[in-house]
């Protein structure tokens, strides 16, 4: 099968700029069930020691967990066909504080893109305050409840040389701790994006997923 080259928004990976603008979108199908974990490998947030075992400690989480461990293999087959399960994590100035994972392949004429991203603040209240602030900046979306403290999800379309792209953001704030994921997609033969529902899903899932990874350190 020929090999055909990836968009420019894919490649540099540009942030997703047009926001679906469907009225009354929202969360209605609710979080999607999280198929079972396999025996991959878990990576778990540190709790610091001299944290109260309470969701209203000031610093629960000391550090973040191993990224690209945070994902089950059977999920990671699922979203991202033909990746590979370990994916590649991203150099970081500070892999105490923030960590970040990615995926990706192209399978046929469909390509997938997840990143799973862990940043840990000094106290709750700097998490909430960021946590506010990301989701004002990503208007259009929904609460997502049943994800740390309180969960949050959008899905944006970008469409450049004719090539549509879908986007999804789950940002999730547990504590002290930021947990953000960005899955995308798109197919090269069709030029279309895949639905809505699909990205959606798919992102909470992997969010599901990260969350208990972040809180399999207590």
């Amino acid at each position: 099968m020929r090999s055909l080259p990836l968009p420019l928004a894919l490649t540099a990976r540009l942030s997703p700029v047009v926001v679906l603008a469907a009225a009354g979108w929202s969360l209605s199908s609710g979080p999607a069930p999280t198929a079972d974990n396999d025996s991959a490998s878990k990576g778990g947030g540190t709790r610091s020691a001299s944290a109260p075992a309470t969701a209203a400690a000031s610093k629960a989480y000391a550090a973040a967990p191993s990224p690209c461990g945070s994902v089950s293999t059977k999920n990671i087959k699922s979203l991202v066909p033909g990746a590979k399960s370990a994916g590649k994590e991203i150099p970081s100035t500070d892999t105490k504080l923030r960590r970040t994972c990615s995926w990706n392949a192209l399978k046929g004429y469909d390509y997938r893109w997840l990143d799973v991203s862990f940043e840990i603040m000094d106290s709750d209240e700097a998490a909430q305050t960021s946590y506010k602030e990301r989701i004002e900046e990503k208007s259009g979306g929904g609460d997502v409840p049943g994800l740390g403290d309180q969960g949050y999800s959008v899905v944006n379309l970008t469409t450049e040389d004719k090539q549509q792209t879908r986007e999804g953001t789950v940002i999730v704030q547990a504590s002290n701790a930021l947990v953000i994921i960005t899955y995308n997609g798109s197919d090269f033969e069709s030029k279309k994006a895949p639905d809505t529902d699909v990205i959606n899903k798919g992102a909470i899932k992997a969010a599901k997923d990260a969350v208990a990874a972040l809180e399999g350190g207590q």
